[in-house]
C-alpha cells in the first residue's frame, strides 16, 4: 500500500441507505464511496503532513468550484498548526476558476479566470494550489505550467481524489488524499453538470442520475 494516500479498493463503498441522502438524489447515487466523516478526518491529517514540510508564508489557492469545501475544511485545520519551525502559517487567499468537463467528460481545453495582473503578483511567493481531483492530470499539468511563467518561489498541490485511471498522464500531486477507482464522484462540491455539491459524502454516480442531468 502506498503510504501516501489511502487507497480505495474497486469494490469500495456502502449501502446509501445507512447514510443521510438528500431527497433529490435518492435515485442518483448508486453507493457512498467515502463517508463525510472519513473525509474530514483524513483532511486534517493533510493539513498535518503540509504544515510540517511548511518554511514561509503560503497563498493557498482554491481551484473552483468542486474545491471549495475542501479549502475551506483544510484552511480551518491548517490555520491552527504551526510550520516546520514551530510557528503559525502566514495564509493568504486566491481563488482559480478552471473549466475542463461536460458531462463526464474532460473536455480537453482548460480555461483560467485569473487576470494577467493577479498572476504577476504570484511571483517569489510560495504557492499551494488545493483541488479536489486529479482525473487524467491534464488540467492541473496546464495550470501548474501556466503558473510557472510567473516565477513563483514553489508550487505544491495538495487534492483531496486521485482518479485510478488508464488515461492518467502520470502526474500526482505532492498531497494525495484518497486514490478511488475509475468511477465519476459526486458530493462534498464535486458536481455532475453543477449538481450533486450540496451532497456532503462522496459517492458514485448512478445512470439515473448521468441521465437526469445531463446537458
Amino acid at each position: 500500500m502506498n503510504s501516501k494516500w489511502i487507497d480505495m479498493e474497486d469494490a469500495a463503498g456502502y449501502d446509501i441507505h445507512h447514510f443521510s441522502i438528500p431527497t433529490h438524489y435518492q435515485h442518483d447515487v448508486d453507493k457512498v464511496l467515502i463517508p463525510h466523516g472519513f473525509i474530514l478526518d483524513r483532511v486534517e491529517k493533510l493539513a498535518q503532513e503540509i504544515a510540517a514540510e511548511t518554511e514561509n508564508p503560503v497563498v493557498a489557492c482554491c481551484v473552483l468550484k468542486g474545491a471549495h469545501v475542501f479549502f475551506a475544511d483544510l484552511i480551518s485545520y491548517l490555520k491552527k498548526l504551526k510550520n516546520k519551525h514551530g510557528v503559525n502559517i502566514p495564509l493568504s487567499f486566491e481563488f482559480i476558476k478552471v473549466k475542463s468537463y461536460e458531462n463526464e467528460n474532460s473536455t480537453g481545453t482548460v480555461t483560467i479566470s485569473l487576470s494577467e495582473e493577479d498572476l504577476k503578483t504570484f511571483k517569489g511567493k510560495d504557492l499551494l494550489i488545493i483541488e479536489d481531483i486529479i482525473d487524467t492530470g491534464t488540467t492541473m499539468v496546464n495550470l501548474i505550467q501556466r503558473l510557472k511563467q510567473y516565477e513563483p518561489a514553489s508550487i505544491r498541490v495538495v487534492s483531496l481524489l486521485l482518479k485510478k485511471t488508464s488515461r492518467s498522464n502520470k502526474y500526482v500531486p505532492d498531497y494525495v488524499g484518497f486514490a478511488i477507482p475509475d468511477n465519476f464522484v459526486v458530493g462534498y462540491a464535486l458536481d455532475y453538470n453543477e449538481h450533486f455539491r450540496d451532497l456532503d459524502h462522496i459517492c458514485i454516480i448512478s445512470q439515473h442520475g448521468k441521465t437526469a442531468y445531463a446537458v
